[in-house]
C-alpha cells in the first residue's frame, strides 16, 4: 500500500502520437486493386461465319414439314461453320450430311436468308456470327443424329415457328414460309 507521501513512480513516457500512425500504416494490410476482367480480344470482336439449311419434305396429304434439330438446349436448324476454302453453299450441305446424314437435297437457287447476331463467348470474347441459310427439299423422312443432338422432328411450318427459341431463326422460318 502506498501513502500519500511516497513519490509516484514514474511511467515511461508515450509515444509521439505520429509513431502511432506509422505503426499502424505498417500494420493494416495493403489495400486491394480492383481486379480486371481477363483480356480477351481486348476491345476486339472476332467474327464468325456459318451456313445452313432450312430442309423441308412433303408428307402423303402434300403438307410441307421442316426439319428442326434438338440441340438440348433449343431447337434449331442443321448448321454449322463455314471452313477456310469453302463457300458457304458448300459449308451448308457439309454441315447437313454430318448432322442429319442428309446427302440428297434440292436446294432451291432463289433462297439465301442471312442473320446475323452477337454472343459472348469464354475464349474469345466478344463474338459476331453471320449464318446463311438456304432452303432445300428432300424426299426421305430418314434422319441419323450426329453426337451434337440430343433428337429431330418434322413440324408442320407454325409448329417448327413456334419451337424455335430465337428472334433469328423465328426470322429465318418465316422468310422460308413466305417464300414456298
Amino acid at each position: 500500500m502506498t501513502s500519500v507521501n511516497e513519490p509516484i513512480v514514474e511511467q515511461p513516457p508515450s509515444p509521439p502520437r505520429s509513431a502511432l500512425f506509422v505503426l499502424l500504416i505498417f500494420a493494416m494490410p495493403a489495400p486491394r486493386k480492383p481486379r480486371k476482367p481477363p483480356a480477351m480480344n481486348k476491345g476486339s470482336t472476332t467474327h464468325e461465319r456459318s451456313a445452313g439449311i432450312i430442309v423441308f419434305r412433303k408428307d402423303p396429304q402434300g403438307e410441307r414439314l421442316y426439319l428442326l434439330l434438338d440441340y438440348g438446349r433449343y431447337w434449331d436448324y442443321p448448321k454449322g461453320h463455314v471452313e477456310a476454302g469453302e463457300d458457304e453453299r458448300a459449308a451448308a450441305l457439309r454441315e447437313l450430311a454430318e448432322e442429319t446424314g442428309i446427302k440428297d437435297v434440292d436446294l432451291m437457287d432463289d433462297f439465301r436468308h442471312e442473320i446475323g447476331y452477337f454472343f459472348r463467348s469464354k475464349g474469345r470474347g466478344l463474338v459476331r456470327k453471320t449464318v446463311v441459310f438456304f432452303l432445300g427439299e428432300v424426299e426421305s423422312d430418314q434422319v441419323q443424329l450426329s453426337h451434337e443432338h440430343v433428337g429431330y422432328e418434322w413440324l408442320k411450318g407454325q409448329e417448327a415457328l413456334a419451337r424455335v427459341k430465337y428472334p433469328t431463326a423465328k426470322q429465318v422460318m418465316q422468310a422460308a414460309l413466305a417464300h414456298l
